[in-house]
C-alpha cells in the first residue's frame, strides 16, 4: 500500500487555516491530525512554511483536442495544470469535431484517460438541433452542458430562442452560458471597421464586445432561467454591471443561478491592450478599471460563486495577427494559482477566500464526488504552495504548448512545490511523474 504523510503544514479549508499532518493512503485522505505518527514504510513530506490546499478545480478550460493540437493537447495542458496547483479541470465542446454527440463527448473522455495528468470532465454542446442528442447526457458522468449564446464556433451559436427555451425547460443538469449578444457586436464591428479597416486599434476589443452585448445577453439567460427553472450557470462575468443580475443571500447549494469570473478579468483592465496587445484578446473582453474592481467586490460578497480561468491558447503567429483576424483566448492554467496569490499578499483576498471559489465552491455546484476539501474519506488532490519562493515567468519556465503567456515577466511571489492527483504526487519542484494519469469525475447528482 502507498502511504504519503505530509507534516507541518498550513492547512488552509473551510474557511479555517490550522498547522497539521495529513495521511494519504493510495488514493485517498486517511488522517487528518495535530500529531500524525509516521507508518512503516510510509513516505514522509515535510511541509513546514508551506500552505497545503485542496486542488483548484477549472471549470472552463479549453485543451483543444481534437482537432486544434498545434495549439495545445490535453497532455500537455493538463501537464501545465499539475504544475500550476490545479487538479481538476472541465473542458468545452468546441473542438473540432465538437462535442455535440455522445459518441464524439466519450472519445474525449477516451483522449483524456490516456493523456491526462489532472482530473477530468467535458462538457456536451449544445445547438440549434441536437436537443434529443442533449438530453442523453449522464448527469452522473458528465459536468454538464454548455451553450454559446455568443461567440461561438462552428454551428454552436444558439439563435434560435425556441430551441433555447426548450433546452433550458428539458435537462435538469447545470446548463453554463457564454453571454454576448452577437447583433450588439455585429453592429459594433461594423462601426469600427468602417473606420479603420480589419487593422481595428487593439484597444477597441473592448468597446466592440462592450458591456451592453454582455448585459443584454446575460440578463436574458437569466430572465429565461427564472421562468422556466433551468439550472443556469453564468460563464466568465466581464463587467461591474452584470454582478447586479446576482444574488448573495442564500447559500450557494440553494442557487438556481450562479456565476463564474475569470483570472484574466480579475487581474487586467483596459489599459493594458497598449502593453499586451492581443495577448489580453479575450471573448468577452478585458473591460474597464471599474468593471475589474466591480468583479472583485462580487467575488468577495458571493455574488459571483466561482473562479476559473478560460484557458484558450492559440499560436503566437496566430496571435501576433491584426485585429480582425487575431483569435481571441489565452493561456492561464500554469498561473492562476499564484496570480490569486498575489492578490491574497496585497491583502484584496483571504486565502481561506481562495480556496472557497477555486476548490470548495466548483465542487458545490457541480456535485463532483469526494473532491475540492481537504477531508477524510476525500480523493487526495492536494497542492503545497511555497510563499517565499518568488519567480519570474519567462519562455524558459512556460509549460504551455503554445509557448507564451499574458504574464511573462511578471515576477511572483509563491511557487507550487508539490501537486497530488487521487494521492499520487505528480508533480514536484519542476519534475514530473510522466506515469500518473487523472480519474474521470463522478457526479452526486
Amino acid at each position: 500500500m502507498k502511504v504519503i504523510l505530509i507534516k507541518n503544514a498550513k492547512i488552509v479549508n473551510e474557511n479555517k487555516t490550522f498547522n497539521g499532518d495529513v495521511l494519504i493512503e493510495e488514493e485517498i485522505i486517511k488522517k487528518i491530525s495535530s500529531n500524525i505518527i509516521a507508518p512503516e514504510n510510509c513516505q514522509i513530506i515535510d511541509a513546514k512554511g508551506k500552505y497545503l490546499i485542496p486542488g483548484f478545480i477549472d471549470d472552463q478550460v479549453h485543451f483543444r483536442e481534437p482537432g486544434l493540437t498545434h495549439k495545445a493537447t490535453i497532455k500537455t495542458e493538463s501537464r501545465a495544470a499539475v504544475a500550476g496547483g490545479i487538479t481538476t479541470f472541465i473542458e468545452m465542446p468546441n473542438t473540432i469535431p465538437q462535442a455535440t454527440s455522445q459518441e464524439l463527448l466519450e472519445e474525449k473522455f477516451v483522449l483524456a484517460a490516456k493523456d491526462s495528468y489532472a482530473n477530468y470532465s467535458f462538457m456536451f454542446g449544445g445547438t440549434n438541433d441536437n436537443l434529443e442528442e442533449l438530453l442523453k447526457t449522464n448527469p452522473k458522468k458528465v459536468a454538464g452542458i454548455k451553450l454559446f449564446l455568443g461567440s461561438s464556433t462552428g454551428n454552436m451559436l444558439i439563435d434560435d430562442e425556441a430551441v433555447l427555451e426548450k433546452i433550458f425547460s428539458s435537462t435538469n443538469m447545470i446548463v453554463s452560458v457564454h453571454c454576448e449578444d452577437e447583433a450588439t457586436i455585429r453592429k459594433n464591428t461594423a462601426e469600427f471597421t468602417e473606420k479603420y479597416g480589419d487593422d481595428i486599434p487593439m484597444k477597441f476589443h473592448a468597446a466592440i464586445r462592450s458591456e451592453e452585448a454582455c448585459y443584454i445577453s446575460s440578463s436574458k439567460a437569466i430572465e429565461l432561467a427564472k421562468k422556466t427553472g433551468a439550472r443556469l450557470h453564468v460563464f466568465h462575468l466581464s463587467t461591474a454591471k452584470e454582478t447586479e443580475l446576482f444574488r448573495n443571500d442564500i447559500p450557494l447549494e440553494k442557487k438556481q443561478i450562479t456565476a463564474e469570473v475569470c483570472i484574466h478579468h480579475l487581474w487586467f483592465n483596459d489599459a493594458d491592450y497598449e502593453t499586451k496587445g492581443s495577448h489580453i484578446k479575450w471573448n468577452p473582453s478585458v473591460k474597464t478599471e471599474k468593471d475589474r474592481l466591480g468583479l472583485w467586490k462580487a467575488l468577495l460578497d458571493d455574488r459571483i460563486d466561482v473562479l476559473a480561468t478560460d484557458h484558450a491558447p492559440h499560436t503566437l503567429d496566430e496571435k501576433s495577427k491584426n485585429y480582425k483576424n487575431a483569435p481571441s483566448g489565452g493561456p492561464l492554467v500554469q498561473h492562476a494559482v499564484i496570480a490569486i496569490l498575489e492578490k491574497v499578499k496585497e491583502g484584496l483576498i483571504s486565502i481561506e477566500k481562495a480556496v472557497e471559489k477555486m476548490s470548495h465552491n466548483p465542487a458545490k455546484l457541480f456535485q463532483i464526488e469526494k473532491r475540492g476539501f481537504i477531508r477524510e474519506g476525500f480523493f487526495a488532490d492536494l497542492v503545497l504552495i511555497d510563499t517565499n519562493k518568488p519567480h519570474t515567468v519567462s519562455k524558459e519556465n512556460i509549460l504551455y504548448k503554445c509557448g507564451w503567456s499574458p504574464f511573462e515577466g511578471t515576477t511572483f511571489s509563491s511557487s507550487i512545490s508539490h501537486t497530488f492527483v487521487n494521492g499520487n504526487l505528480v508533480y514536484e519542484n519542476g519534475k514530473f511523474n510522466e506515469n500518473i494519469r487523472g480519474k474521470r469525475l463522478n457526479f452526486n447528482r
